[in-house]
């Protein structure tokens, strides 16, 4: 693995542990890591704007869950300093017996403040 390689691997990691403890913890500061053109497409429903995913991902049926990650993909992205990133793994709701099983896909785009944000994310449960 090349020191690039390594690098991107290390902010998808970073950046997967970040989303899923926002996540399972304090759900209404996700929107903090969109802006205004990123897209969520949360089990088929299309929604853009950091404002109106954070509205959708906070007014989601439950108050807590845990995310148990199973494995993370990563590529570099075509745009300049992108980076694509594929998770999937476990969702415990509470008072639910089974775990749900999930996959969902990011699109990291750097800022110019050195950070990035998530352009695109794509997110569904798979059943069966």
């Amino acid at each position: 693995m090349d020191k690039g390689e390594q690098q991107f691997e290390m902010v998808a990691k970073a950046f997967v542990d970040h989303y899923y403890l926002l996540f399972d913890t304090n759900r209404v500061e996700l929107s903090s890591l969109y802006n205004q053109t990123s897209m969520l497409s949360f089990e088929g429903q299309k929604i853009q704007g950091a404002e109106e995913i954070g509205m959708k991902l906070s007014q989601l049926p439950f108050d807590q869950c845990r995310h148990a990650i199973s494995t993370i993909d990563c590529q570099p992205s075509p745009l300049a300093g992108g980076i694509l990133v594929f998770v999937s793994g476990n969702l415990q709701l509470p008072g639910e017996e089974h775990h749900l099983k999930f996959s969902q896909m990011f699109q990291l785009i750097p800022t110019q403040q050195g950070s990035f944000f998530v352009q695109n994310d794509i997110f569904r449960l798979n059943y069966g």
